[in-house]
């Protein structure tokens, strides 16, 4: 009988290993290549706070913003006149290279919509409890347009010296008053420590007239702080109708609705990064 060579099994030669490392490795960078650029393609969100705060009045804003994968710049506002600060705020958004999502508190509503004008890169304005005015419009103009302000009987006034000569007027609110007026849904323990160290706004921002309305070229958010004694409710819906912005309204939210509903505030944020893409 012939012997017969028994049949061989084919094995990949070692060669193919390496490939297919490479293989897996293409494959891996692809599917994560559209996150990554997602990330990137998110706007920037500037925070711009209001009278009697600073910026840290933002901070569980940023926390949630920067947790999505926002890049987030919250400015300390100069509050010492409309134009000026409008100014100063237009200089940071000249830095930011890609889209920009300008958010105001309060005051910072009036500073935004001024310093927006030929940034073609500010895709919204989002208004959180904040002042949209309309031009030759002041903050005070508006808060004495509708009652129900607290405001006018709470501050108390300071001297300053101006850097020229003179004098200036800064207005604070009266600790006394503070919670009530401003941020009665917060603990006692909180607005305490806010009342003491609040940020004065000088009377000539507040009374200064703004330039021409960003909000009438560029998409608008407006969120409604409906227990508000700032700036009354009536007066906050009055502009973001007028405005066309995308409204919703907290009911029971105090002005500084950013700190007592966070969430919220940042939904609002977001909903406007995403529409405006």
């Amino acid at each position: 009988m012939s012997a017969h060579a028994s049949p061989q099994t084919s094995r990949p030669s070692r060669p193919a290993i390496p490939i297919l490392l490479a293989v897996l490795a293409i494959l891996v960078t692809a599917l994560s290549a559209p996150a990554a650029a997602s990330t990137a393609a998110k706007p920037t969100v500037v925070l711009v706070h209001g009278a009697f705060a600073d910026a840290s009045s933002w901070n569980k804003v940023v926390a949630r913003l920067q947790g999505a994968g926002y890049p987030v710049i919250a400015p300390a506002n100069p509050l010492r006149d409309l134009a000026g600060d409008a100014a100063y705020l237009s200089s940071i958004v000249s830095t930011i290279d890609g889209p920009v999502i300008l958010v105001g508190h309060s005051y910072g509503g009036a500073v935004i919509s001024n310093a927006a004008t030929g940034h073609p890169n500010v895709k919204a304005l989002v208004f959180i409890a904040a002042f949209a005015p309309e031009e030759a419009e002041s903050a005070l103009d508006l808060t004495g347009k509708f009652p129900g302000s607290q405001l006018p009987t709470s501050l108390i006034t300071r001297q300053y010296p101006l850097p020229g000569g003179g004098t200036g007027i800064d207005a604070y609110i009266d600790p006394a008053a503070f919670r009530a007026a401003f941020a009665a849904d917060l603990p006692a323990r909180d607005t305490a420590l806010m009342a003491a160290t609040q940020r004065p706004a000088a009377l000539a921002a507040l009374g200064s007239p703004s330039g021409p309305p960003a909000w009438k070229t560029i998409p608008s958010w407006y969120l409604v702080a409906g227990a508000d004694q700032a700036i009354p409710p009536a007066a906050q819906r009055f502009m973001a109708e007028r405005a066309g912005a995308h409204t919703s309204e907290v009911r029971d939210a105090s002005h500084v609705i950013m700190i007592s509903r966070a969430d919220t505030t940042t939904a609002v944020i977001t909903a406007a990064a995403r529409a405006t893409r």
